[in-house]
């Protein structure tokens, strides 16, 4: 959640540096500060809270300088104090740093063996005193970042700053996102575009492993094996910012198309090469996790179906009893709750009124901890919550919930692994599900392709008042959750079953007038599956299978079979779900309903 900014330039970077942190406060922090060079030193100020009062601090002792580097800090390691906040100094070094290092402590050990001395209980300081060793080795500041980082396992997004080289700034970047805004004799770094959109709209995306010598005349970048590099340069308009649709029809076709993005943006920071990194839920994680015996997950609507998709993770992967419920049917209800239970609450705006109840009856019953999965830092579920992983969406505009509904299943697979480690996962597994999710981005790319064709498959739903959706295990609650997207936005009455109780009951309504809308990967109850399916079309129901290419589904006259990519078994309820929402996108259009705002509906529920 931290927010780098920096700057080189011929003028006074101060406010520049300040206004970046302003406009990064969405993500979500607990403290703030800046260092700028100032007459052959570094000048630190850094406070504890709002970016307000760093600001405040500025004007009480004013300071200028034409190179600085900023930060807004949310903690990993080490609580929310003034000497943990950033930058960091390591004499005539200062960095400011996102993501996590974990091999810190044996890092730690070694640097203060050779005489360093720390004085916070960051992560982040280690990496300052092993540039400040190089730099006293070799006087050239990249090559101390380059073999400092080099010692570094984990995530990081760096911009460093040294006195020996005023006009100068180092960035640096691996699994945390960083760019440079190009300027006219100035340029700068932030960990988003937004940071820097007062300033500049052009921009430099910096590539895995990249590493960039930047003043204000020049910027040169190097590639992770040492090679100079040339990445493009980009031109943003206001079409690129998420507050307006661009070239989209709706917001949620828009907000359906951002879903690679705001995965690998969810992803960001919290994967190291075969592991997922646990501080990212906050700095009393691993002593939390360690404790759990069962999870309680509250929810309501789009985030319900999260939780129950989650559930068959928690029991399958982590071996760990996991309840799931409505959070509106919990709090009035006297409930039983197990010895050290995390209570994991999931909700979009994090000002879901029941959810928020549900929350507040969980602690006064006595709970481990509380986990809040959030779009919204800052939000009461947040606050009120005792660890919180933000989903990293960014602004979903479209009331039918899309991009914040995958990006919670991936939050919630890191929360899997995490407490599955303990549980049995081996260091072979987990390595294999952090590079499957490393792969997700480019299968949600690869489903998106099929628009075109999901297109044309939504106009057999123009004239129906009534759809059933089917899946079985883990799909289930993709079925649940595709029914949502289409009664929601084209006012169509869909239902969801598991598909092995099509027998009791839902069997009855099938005939050439209702759609049966199928999930089919090529899992364990695939067979199972392609049985229900018979009973159906045995009845004359009209089937549309979105299948996996190894299922073996063939399309006829009254089955029509949409192939989607090979997909790894956790990750299909993910990838699965989004043909479902361009299904019932496309046939909110063609009905000519409100996308956007459809009727009854509000955005965040915050009235019981």
């Amino acid at each position: 959640m931290c927010g780098i900014v920096g700057a080189v330039a011929q003028r006074n970077v101060v406010g520049i540096l300040v206004e970046g942190l302003r406009r990064l406060e969405y993500r979500g922090y607990d403290s703030a500060g800046i260092a700028v060079l100032e007459n052959n030193t570094i000048e630190i100020r850094k406070e504890v809270g709002k970016v307000v009062n760093l600001e405040n601090s500025i004007e009480q002792q004013p300071t200028s300088s034409y190179t600085g580097i900023a930060h807004t800090r949310w903690a990993t390691h080490g609580k929310p104090t003034q000497q943990n906040a950033h930058p960091h100094l390591s004499e005539n070094i200062a960095i400011v740093h996102n993501g996590i290092i974990e091999n810190h402590d044996e890092l730690r050990a070694e640097l203060k063996s050779q005489g360093y001395v720390f004085k916070s209980e960051t992560d982040t300081e280690v990496v300052t005193h092993l540039i400040h060793r190089f730099f006293k080795q070799s006087q050239d500041l990249l090559s101390a970042v380059k073999e400092s980082i080099a010692l570094c396992d984990g995530a990081y997004a760096l911009g460093v700053i040294c006195t020996e080289n005023p006009n100068t700034m180092i960035a640096a970047r691996k699994g945390s996102p960083l760019v440079i805004g190009v300027g006219i004799e100035e340029n700068f770094i932030a960990s988003d575009q937004l940071a820097l959109r007062q300033v500049t709209d052009k921009f430099i995306y910096l590539e895995e492993g990249d590493l960039a010598t930047i003043t204000p005349e020049a910027i040169n970048i190097i590639d992770q094996d040492g090679n100079p590099a040339q990445r493009e340069t980009v031109q943003l308009t206001d079409s690129e910012q998420s507050a307006s649709r661009g070239e989209y029809r709706h917001y949620m076709l828009k907000e359906i198309y951002e879903q690679p993005s705001v995965i690998k943006q969810t992803l960001q920071g919290r994967l190291g090469k075969t592991r997922v990194l646990e501080e990212c839920f906050g700095i009393s994680a691993h002593a939390i996790f360690d404790q759990v015996k069962h999870v309680q997950i509250l929810a309501c609507g789009t985030s319900y179906h999260a939780a129950l998709v989650t559930k068959y993770w928690m029991e399958a992967i982590a071996n760990l009893s996991c309840s799931v419920e409505i959070a509106s049917e919990f709090r009035y209800r006297k409930v039983f709750m197990p010895e050290n239970t995390l209570v994991v609450t999931i909700s979009q705006s994090g000002e879901t009124a029941d959810t928020l109840a549900a929350l507040q009856k969980a602690k006064q019953l006595g709970i481990l901890a509380a986990l809040a999965i959030c779009n919204v830092p800052n939000s009461a579920l947040v606050r009120e919550s005792d660890l919180s992983l933000m989903t990293e969406a960014g602004p979903e505009i479209g009331v039918a919930s899309t991009k914040a509904f995958t990006t919670q299943l991936v939050a919630l697979q890191l929360l899997t692994i995490v407490l599955a480690r303990r549980h049995g996962l081996s260091p072979a597994d987990e390595e294999k599900m952090v590079n499957e999710l490393q792969s997700l981005p480019q299968l949600c790319e690869a489903v998106l392709q099929l628009d075109d064709v999901i297109a044309k498959t939504s106009e057999a739903f123009i004239e129906k008042h009534h759809a059933l959706f089917l899946g079985r295990g883990m799909q289930y609650p993709i079925a649940l959750e595709g029914a949502l997207k289409l009664k929601e936005i084209s006012y169509i009455h869909a239902e969801a079953y598991p598909a092995g109780e099509l027998k009791h009951g839902p069997l009855a309504l099938v005939d050439s007038d209702m759609p049966i809308i199928a999930v089919a990967p090529n899992d364990d109850l695939l067979d199972k599956l392609k049985s229900n399916l018979e009973e159906v079309q045995a009845r004359g129901g009209q089937l549309f299978v979105f299948a996996d290419t190894d299922a073996n589904f063939t399309s006829t006259e009254d089955c029509v079979v949409i192939d989607l990519p090979k997909v790894p078994n956790n990750l299909s309820p993910i990838v699965f779900t989004l043909p479902l929402q361009l299904l019932s996108y496309h046939v909110a259009v063609l009905k000519g309903t409100d996308v956007d705002q459809p009727r009854n509906l509000a955005k965040s529920v915050t009235v019981e």
